[in-house]
């Protein structure tokens, strides 16, 4: 066998094969650094205003999710009580049917109407006719 060290013609030939097989590692383009003076800066600067936002909205959030749940709660106490106060309103039979039968409406929103006007049927009338879709 022969020894490749002893033999300068093949030594040569090997390093020319290294640099052949050395294109996945290519060499860095120098690149211009007159326009990269002030990257590290704004790095630092947007890293602060990053870290800064997100400690203040979580904070901000929690606070914000709370006030919406109580106004949540509060439309729907005003809801249920508004229910409560149309269901004490006295209504006829008669009137809730001349109502679907005139205007064509189901019974439940017959109903909601003349309550809502107090058991007048010509103001509930009045308001179903002039009422947009």
């Amino acid at each position: 066998m022969p020894d490749m060290k002893n033999n300068p013609a093949e030594a040569s030939n090997d390093d020319n094969d290294d640099h052949d097989e050395g294109d996945d590692n290519p060499q860095p383009v120098p690149k211009d650094k007159k326009h990269d003076s002030g990257v590290a800066d704004l790095e630092k600067v947007t890293d602060y205003a990053e870290d800064k936002e997100i400690l203040s909205t979580g904070n901000e959030l929690e606070e914000a999710i709370v006030a919406i749940r109580k106004k949540q709660e509060l439309k729907k106490a005003e809801k249920l009580a508004r229910e409560r106060e149309l269901a004490k309103v006295p209504i006829k039979k008669e009137e809730v049917e001349l109502l679907m039968t005139e205007m064509e409406i189901p019974k439940e929103k017959a109903e909601r109407t003349l309550r809502e006007y107090g058991g007048d049927v010509v103001q509930a009338l009045t308001a179903l006719v002039n009422a947009p879709f």
